[in-house]
């Protein structure tokens, strides 16, 4: 009986180291992705950096973000993707996505529990960044490890450390600074309108010249916040955090001002455009005599490639046009985390900023700090030719204004709809 026993104790002990084994070549087979590479390996947050840029080599990296802007692919594909391929073996492919679509994508991509995506880097700002980091939709703190981030960026510095009033803790790198302009037409308009009651006299005494993007467009929700600055006594209060009676109360002041614009605007405001590219096509057609965005030396760009009259000519409100930073972010399940880390680092290079700078590619500002700048590289930025439509610094800077907390910019948009879009 006790040799029974024994044999049938031997018998079990077999079957569980079976069962273990198989349990260890499965979690060995769950461990491993596509390449044959381990998910155990030490995450890429805590490697050395030559060691990622070892590991970035031969990989291809897929870079969603906006494409309409042609300068801006011509940056990425004619001067980025050529540097990253010769200095780091790295291929670099654009994939045009606006910004609401790709996080939507990687809201299900996390709800499908799908842990290796295709998306590697990310264009980012705002209210997609607060939507991305509140899901766990980003790798970490990338900022931390980013050579160039620590050597020429102020990690200090407000518009680097939050990203319309939500703070970014690192989780996304920053990319550039642009401020808010009005574009006009100076062969027929002598003097543009600085403010919102001057605008609302000019749109009537000029029927269909005039109209703005429909928010949630990036362009279009901006210019609803400029209504809400100039209609309001203190704009600083909304910088304090979220204040639903606040906002309920002081946007009665935008949806009426508009409103009364409304039957005098391109189309008898009956549509909107639905993207700054649309409107700046009914600037070069000569529909409307004005366009607008967050891009300062953009109107001087579209001089120089003929694309917008030689008389147009830029302006900023009186009460201040908002000026933000926009980011670079690494999804969660992005496959070539190594790859997608050097190109970030390498966008924050002294050569890719300044060259960004340049008309004919952006022309837009540097998120590097000046003073942290080598000699050669702040040589050369001073002999940067901005166009002749970009105004000075100084007038740009007198005229900054903070971007509101995403909160605000989401009731905006939610408030435009309902209270002028629908009626």
């Amino acid at each position: 009986m006790k040799k029974l026993k024994k044999s049938g104790f031997a018998l079990f002990m077999v079957f569980l180291l079976i069962v273990a084994g198989c349990s260890a070549k499965e979690e060995s087979k769950d461990t491993t992705d596509k390449k044959g590479k381990s998910t155990a390996d030490v995450s890429v947050l805590d490697k050395d950096w030559k060691e990622i840029v070892s590991d970035a080599k031969g990989s291809t990296v897929n870079f969603y973000l906006w494409g309409g802007d042609e300068g801006i692919n011509r940056y990425i594909d004619e001067y980025i993707a050529p540097q990253l391929k010769k200095e780091y073996d790295i291929t670099l492919k654009r994939q045009p996505m606006d910004a609401v679509e790709f996080i939507n994508k990687l809201v299900v991509e996390k709800q499908a529990k799908n842990n290796e995506g295709v998306m590697d880097v990310l264009w980012i700002n705002g209210e997609n960044f607060k939507t991305a980091k509140e899901k766990d939709l980003l790798l970490g703190p990338i900022t931390n490890v980013l050579p160039n981030f620590q050597e020429y960026v102020d990690a200090d510095s407000p518009d680097v450390q939050y990203d319309f009033g939500f703070p970014t803790e690192g989780y996304e790198a920053p990319w550039g600074k642009v401020q808010f302009v009005f574009t006009y037409d100076s062969s027929k308009i002598e003097n543009p309108p600085r403010s919102l009651a001057e605008l609302e006299q000019w749109v009537k005494e000029n029927p269909g010249k005039f109209t703005y993007p429909a928010p949630p467009d990036f362009t279009g929700s901006a210019f609803i916040r400029h209504m809400l600055n100039e209609t309001s006594d203190d704009y600083s209060a909304y910088l304090n955090g979220f204040d639903q009676k606040l906002i309920e109360k002081e946007a009665k002041g935008v949806w009426a001002a508009l409103n009364r614009m409304k039957p005098y605007l391109w189309r008898e405001g009956t549509s909107y455009p639905q993207s700054i590219a649309q409107l700046d096509q009914l600037y070069k057609n000569g529909e409307v005599w004005m366009t607008m965005g967050y891009d300062e030396a953009g109107t001087s760009n579209y001089i120089k490639s003929g694309e917008f009259p030689e008389s147009s000519k830029t302006f900023v409100l009186e009460k201040g046009t908002l000026a933000n930073t926009h980011f670079l972010a690494i999804p969660y399940n992005a496959p070539n985390k190594d790859a997608a880390m050097v190109v970030v680092n390498h966008f924050l290079s002294t050569d890719a900023q300044l060259k960004k700078m340049e008309l004919q590619y952006w022309g837009e500002n540097t998120t590097l700090t000046i003073d942290r700048l080598p000699e050669e590289a702040k040589q050369r930025l001073e002999k940067i030719d901005r166009g002749p439509a970009t105004l000075t610094q100084e007038e740009l800077s007198e005229h900054r204004l903070p971007e509101l907390s995403a909160e605000y910019v989401e009731w905006l948009e939610r408030g435009w709809i309902e209270n002028v879009g629908n009626l």
